[in-house]
Parts: structure tokens; C-alpha cells; sequence
């Protein structure tokens, strides 16, 4: 079974589908992870550089390069700068932000990477309790 996902930006400017095979599914807590997703970690699924089609507003999309990271870079939305998938600098995968997907990518995470950088309050928010929408 191909593996094949369709995705967006916040706004909706940005449309893309991924395919796979999806070679791996990671959560990283490293704190330029946390500083770009502005939560806990990322969440990117990786693939090949050729599995994606970009279906409209690829005009919008932007990339910024760390200049002081040998890995680290961003794609987002120029319009609502919500994180879009992207090359990584050696252009040998796709890395695509999960949150980004709007169906099913048929892949779970496979670990969670930088452990020891997670934020100081990780750990006590998974403990925190659960509600379907907004608390009252």
C-alpha cells in the first residue's frame, strides 16, 4: 500500500501531497525544534526529495537556512508562516512537518530524539488533564 497524504498551511495558500515510503517519523525536543514549532518539539516524517507535488501557492513558501546549524532550516507560509515540508540542506530527504498534514500519513512516530534537551515541563504535561475542546 502506497503511502500518500495531503496537506496545508494555517491559511490555506499553501497546499501540497506527500507520498512515501516514509522512512521514519521523528519527535525532536532539541531547542531549535522547540524555538520553530514554539511547543515541546517538532514532529517531522521524513521521505525522498521527489514525493511531493506542491498543488498551489508554492510562490508563498519560504526557507530559512540556521547559519550557524549544520542541519537546521525552515519552510513556512510567507502569508500566515505556518512550517510547510522542506529540502534538507543536503537535499537527501523531504522533512515534512506533521502538523502540516490534513489526513492520515499511514506512519506513527518512531522515538523521540534529543531527549535530554525537552523543555523542564514536558514530563509533568503529560500528566495534565485531557478535554475535548476549550476548558470551561
Amino acid at each position: 500500500m502506497k503511502q500518500q497524504a495531503e496537506g496545508s498551511c494555517l491559511c490555506g495558500q499553501v497546499k501540497f501531497t506527500v507520498t512515501g515510503p516514509f522512512s521514519g517519523f521523528h519527535l525532536c525536543h532539541c531547542s531549535r525544534c522547540r524555538k520553530d514549532s514554539g511547543s515541546a518539539h517538532a514532529s517531522n516524517i521524513f521521505t525522498g526529495p521527489e514525493n511531493i507535488q506542491w498543488l498551489s501557492g508554492a510562490e508563498l513558501v519560504k526557507r530559512y537556512d540556521l547559519p550557524t546549524a549544520r542541519r537546521f532550516a525552515k519552510c513556512f507560509c510567507t502569508e500566515c508562516g505556518s512550517p510547510v515540508p522542506y529540502l534538507s540542506r543536503d537535499g537527501k530527504f523531504l522533512i515534512i512537518p506533521a502538523g502540516s498534514l490534513d489526513s492520515d500519513p499511514g506512519i506513527t512516530p518512531n522515538d523521540h530524539i534529543f531527549w535530554k534537551d525537552r523543555a523542564s515541563w514536558y514530563d509533568a504535561g503529560l500528566n495534565a488533564p485531557r478535554f475535548d475542546e476549550y476548558p470551561e
